[in-house]
């Protein structure tokens, strides 16, 4: 018998799997997508934890992008931006 995930409240939609460049995967539930700086950021709770990864997003019509985001400037507004959004929807 199949071992059941434990999805931590997500739907299973909801979660999806990072693929690192050293090979780990580690499953996230999706907190959301939301807008920044004119563009569309999405933020990914790793199962389990109270951590949050935030990444640049693109959507396509079947697929979607995940984009590292390089710039300290960027990544600090894109923070504070969700920071602000959490305390919103709190």
């Amino acid at each position: 018998m199949a071992e059941k995930k434990e999805l931590y409240g997500y739907e299973e939609d909801d979660i999806l799997t990072l693929e690192f460049d050293d090979g780990e995967e580690e499953e996230c539930g999706i907190l959301g997508v939301f807008d920044a700086l004119g563009k569309e950021y999405i933020a990914l709770n790793p199962l389990g934890t109270e951590d949050v990864y935030l990444y640049g997003y693109k959507e396509y019509e079947e697929d979607y992008e995940l984009i590292d985001i390089a710039d300290e400037d960027e990544f600090a507004k894109v923070v504070k931006e969700f920071e602000q959004l959490a305390v919103e929807e709190a």
